[in-house]
């Protein structure tokens, strides 16, 4: 016990001191040991590094749950889960509710009807868009959120205790300073003033005190080099951490490109089967419905060849059998491929990226489809995988 508090005196006598010094340099007061150049820029480069870490964390967070309730709640049950060591439970996506909630009113609705046909097909979509948003935000969790949190909360922590030890050392070293600077002063004072009837007793005591001073100032000096070189080592692998960060954000990048490209995909099987039940159905006569336009941009290139789109066709373009592309063409035009597609029927023709095909439109054509030729193959591609060139 008494150890104890003797020491917790001189732990509170080293930290007044300290804030004395602290106090003393903010004023002016007192002379401050300034650090390194090349220290202070790895210093500058982690707070930066440590600070849009935060940002870009907080950001994706927020874009993955955009909810700031679900996201507050989310966030505490993944630190409960976490702290007891146990795999998050996957949660269900809003999309995959509503998909279910649409299976649930087609039932009821009656399957064999128009309405709930449709509704079964776009619920089955919705929960395969559901899904896949799941993966999406499962992957992008274990490779970019996690790595960003463990630099937080891992790497930082420690550098950020090293950077308080060395400021400590700092002001230690700081604090010898000025304390051999007054024992010199005073031994100077001494010499120039002498005493005679206790010369030699004062001078001893002032040169005692003097080269106990030196003795802790080289003691001081000592550890605080060594802190500043252990804190040195810690900023440079700084350079690693960018490293490994540069990694996540491509794996993020991926997994974000996977995720839309499945959605596109889901997308245009949803309106390709809507088309085909609508045909079938004869729900929607397509000679009393007009299509939506050729696209802008498709429309604006094939105009100046003095070609014409037939804007209110008598037959539903999605079925148009592949003999018919034998009627006069529109604006025939190379272009590129963008991404792979693989053809679902045979009316239909595979493409790869970065190929060049020709491609064309026919009256009637939906307009978010072409006919691609390449070579002696030819059928119907859809336009959002090209780019046009002139």
């Amino acid at each position: 016990m008494d150890f104890n508090v003797k020491k917790l005196a001189s732990d509170a006598g080293v930290f007044f001191t300290r804030a004395v010094q602290f106090t003393e340099e903010k004023l002016g007061q007192a002379e401050k040991t300034e650090l390194d150049p090349h220290l202070e820029n790895l210093i500058a480069r982690a707070e930066g590094t440590k600070n849009w870490t935060e940002k870009i964390l907080r950001q994706t967070e927020v874009l993955l749950q955009p909810n700031p309730i679900d996201h507050t709640g989310a966030r505490i049950e993944e630190f409960i889960y976490d702290k007891l060591d146990k795999k998050l439970p996957s949660k269900t996506t809003n999309a995959e509710l509503l998909g279910q909630h649409m299976l649930d009113a087609a039932n009821e609705f009656g399957p064999g009807t128009p309405y709930g046909a449709t509704l079964i097909t776009v619920g089955e979509y919705q929960k395969r868009l559901g899904a896949a948003e799941r993966d999406f935000l499962h992957t992008s969790a274990s490779t970019f959120l996690t790595p960003l949190r463990n630099f937080l909360e891992g790497d930082w922590r420690t550098i950020s205790k090293e950077r308080r030890l060395l400021e400590n050392r700092r002001l230690d070293l700081d604090i010898c300073k000025a304390r051999l600077k007054k024992a010199k002063q005073a031994e100077t004072k001494a010499a120039a003033a002498p005493d005679f009837q206790e010369t030699r007793p004062r001078n001893y005591v002032l040169s005692a005190s003097a080269s106990a001073a030196e003795h802790e100032l080289r003691v001081a000096q000592t550890e605080f080099d060594r802190q500043a070189e252990v804190t040195r080592l810690l900023l440079e692998g700084i350079s690693s951490t960018h490293l490994n960060h540069l990694r996540c954000l491509h794996d993020f990048a991926e997994a974000q490109a996977t995720y839309y490209a499945q959605c596109h995909r889901f997308m245009q099987d949803l309106q390709r089967e809507l088309a085909r039940g609508n045909d079938v159905s004869g729900s929607l006569p397509s000679s009393d419905v007009c299509p939506n336009p050729v696209s802008s941009t498709f429309l604006s290139e094939t105009s100046t060849t003095g070609a014409t789109v037939s804007s209110c066709p008598n037959q539903r373009p999605g079925t148009l059998p592949m003999e018919h592309t034998q009627l006069p063409v529109t604006g025939a035009r190379k272009a590129k491929v963008l991404y792979d597609y693989d053809a679902h029927d045979g009316s239909e023709l595979s493409l790869l990226a970065d190929e060049l095909i020709t491609v064309y439109t026919v009256p009637g054509m939906d307009p978010d489809w072409l006919i691609g030729e390449r070579g002696n193959q030819k059928g119907k591609v859809p336009v959002t995988y090209l780019e046009l060139l002139s």
